[in-house]
């Protein structure tokens, strides 16, 4: 779901969307839930409208950068497993998280630091618990990466 609705905010969908007032109040804009099936129903309109063809060149064209970066990492999306692999290849402690929220309830963020052998690496956010441990992890991954690279 994650991946759809970030393609979504690339193509500005939320923009687009007719919402209701409670989920415009809310911020359903920028919901990961919302933008996901946003851009399924436009996958499908484009095509009913264009056929398979076309329509597999553009999901491509929107996905690509993904695959790329999922190639760089090397490990997969997964930031926690690939930090918990490297960890493990360096002698290193497997990673802990320190989670932190703010917010109402109904729009809370989480903030998550990743913690290995006693050093804590830079923030991650996002709307979820696990959001933010991912880019904790992603963020600590690269900086131990860079390290030993």
């Amino acid at each position: 779901m994650r991946a759809l609705a970030t393609i979504a905010r690339e193509l500005t969908l939320g923009d687009y969307l007719r919402i209701g007032k409670g989920e415009e109040a809310t911020g359903g804009r920028d919901k990961n839930s919302i933008l996901a099936d946003s851009l399924e129903a436009l996958v499908g309109a484009i095509y009913l409208d264009h056929g398979f063809t076309k329509t597999a060149e553009i999901i491509l064209q929107w996905f690509r950068p993904m695959i790329a970066a999922a190639k760089e990492l090397g490990l997969g999306l997964d930031g926690k497993t690939a930090l918990q692999e490297l960890a493990a290849a360096n002698g290193l402690s497997g990673p802990e998280y320190e989670i932190s929220e703010s917010g109402p309830d109904h729009d809370k963020s989480f903030t998550a630091v990743a913690i290995l052998s006693g050093e804590r690496f830079d923030i991650g956010s996002g709307k979820s618990k696990r959001e933010a441990e991912q880019a904790a992890a992603r963020l600590a991954y690269d900086a131990l990466n860079a390290r030993t690279s």
